[in-house]
């Protein structure tokens, strides 16, 4: 295993991440001292208070007020240790029971507990050297304004009562515990991530210099989620370099096929006008056919340009595309009496089944060339005296309208159907260049469906010929 000293970045964030867990450790640990500590201190000075209390209500039941009735008390209920003293409201010492030259005892006025407890009733101090007697003692102090004497009980502050206030070690064994286990386990995280980091850095290095690339000696990351998603990056990377390839290799394709189909409509006006152009004396009929043959060829080459065109703009700019409410139902009419002549003339029937309101929101001239497109396609390869029939119903969602487009023709072989959509691909060749087709028409389709939001698929329909299923959006 590498040593994580090795890699930059998951030791620069060990070590960060490490010193706020140390950070807040000792915080953490300090400030629960000093509860701890608050705590004890309340507990003592409730239970030196307690007994202050009870001394008062001693002296008040019993009345007494000499030293001696006062001693006999205070040694059967204090603690071990507990010095006890009477104080007046202006500080002077009536009782102690541990010195009795109370003449010359100074005044108590002064005293933190006292005056606190003259001020607020209660007053305490803990670890003060005593001015009357030697060490240090916890002094808690209650004023009784009724009696009008302050009441104060202390503990000498030994070895014993030192312990009371320390913090239990405990928590911090348990502290220091749980830190070391955050680390390791925060040494591990780094660890991976420095790893999958590494990973990327070389896979990023290699790809820059247009290395060759390979999954199974890149995507060997630690099995968690850091490594699942840089795994997948590089997939995802690879993935795109092969489709890129592919992009390639399919536009030097269309080129060609491009290039191709320009070079038939070009010639053939090329030859018609060398031919006119070099016999003066062609008749004027042959030279009227050949310029309807050029006319014929000029508009294939239009057609095909603007297919092309219309390709172009929904491969590269389809973000531009603007939409808006489309009437299908009115779209679909408008193609009807368009077409109506050449159905006439092949003796077809349009049978129109959508319903009277069909709107989607989309691009009206894509949306008119998807249905224009799949009509002319049924009258150039249905054959005579077959019925194109149109419907449309709702999705169960409601989302989007579901339309069949169907002819009842001669349809192609099953092995034509999954490439029907593919440009410039066609089932008869000869047929379609002589039916002036320029194999786009259904790429133009798809590709309109699809960024339109829909699915298209073909199929044999089960009357004879093609069944067209595909969606659009509302």
């Amino acid at each position: 295993m590498e040593n994580i000293s090795e890699h930059s970045l998951g030791r620069r964030l060990f070590l960060s991440v490490l010193s706020l867990f140390v950070f807040f450790a000792v915080c953490f640990i300090v400030f629960q001292q000093e509860r701890e500590k608050e705590y004890k201190t309340g507990m003592l000075n409730q239970q030196l208070q307690d007994f202050n209390v009870r001394m008062n209500e001693a002296l008040t039941l019993t009345g007494a007020s000499s030293d001696r009735d006062i001693d006999r008390y205070v040694a059967a209920h204090r603690l071990p240790g507990m010095r006890l003293t009477i104080i007046d409201p202006n500080g002077k010492v009536v009782y102690d029971n541990e010195r009795k030259d109370y003449a010359n005892i100074p005044s108590h006025r002064d005293r933190q507990e006292v005056s606190e407890a003259l001020l607020r009733g209660k007053g305490y101090d803990i670890s003060r050297s005593s001015h009357t007697l030697d060490g240090d003692f916890f002094y808690s102090a209650t004023y009784f304004a009724k009696e009008h004497r302050v009441i104060r009980s202390a503990m000498p502050y030994n070895n014993d009562l030192s312990q009371v206030f320390q913090t239990d070690l405990h928590f911090i064994y348990f502290a220091l515990t749980v830190l070391i286990l955050l680390s390791a386990l925060l040494y591990r995280f780094t660890l991976r991530l420095s790893t999958n980091v590494n990973n990327l850095r070389r896979f990023a290095q290699r790809a820059d210099r247009n290395e060759p690339l390979q999954v199974e000696d890149l995507a060997r990351f630690p099995n968690d989620e850091l490594g699942e998603i840089s795994e997948y990056i590089i997939k995802l990377y690879l993935q795109l370099q092969r489709t890129k390839e592919e992009q390639n290799v399919l536009k030097r394709q269309l080129t060609q096929n491009i290039a191709h189909e320009l070079k038939t409509p070009v010639a053939s006006i090329q030859g018609y006008l060398e031919t006119v152009l070099e016999n003066k004396n062609i008749s004027e009929e042959t030279r009227q056919l050949f310029l309807t043959r050029c006319h014929a060829q000029s508009q294939r080459l239009t057609s095909l340009l603007a297919d092309i065109s219309t390709l172009y703009r929904m491969d590269d700019a389809p973000e531009q595309t603007h939409f808006e409410e489309v009437d299908i139902a009115a779209t679909v009419n408008q193609i009807v009496e368009e077409t109506a002549l050449s159905i006439r003339q092949r003796r077809m029937t349009f049978d129109n089944r959508l319903p009277q309101t069909v709107k989607v929101k989309g691009n009206p001239s894509l949306i008119y060339s998807i249905f224009r497109n799949l009509t002319d396609n049924a009258i150039a390869y249905a054959g005579e005296g077959t019925t194109i029939t149109l419907s449309a119903t709702e999705s169960d969602k409601g989302d989007r309208w579901l339309f069949s487009f169907a002819d009842n023709g001669e349809g192609v072989g099953q092995e034509h159907l999954s490439r029907l959509f593919e440009r410039f691909y066609r089932v008869d060749k000869g047929r379609s260049r002589k039916l002036g087709g320029t194999g786009l028409g259904l790429a133009i389709v798809k590709n309109a469906v699809l960024l339109h939001g829909g699915q298209i698929t073909a199929s044999a329909n089960k009357g004879g010929g093609l069944l067209f299923n595909f969606s659009l959006h509302k």
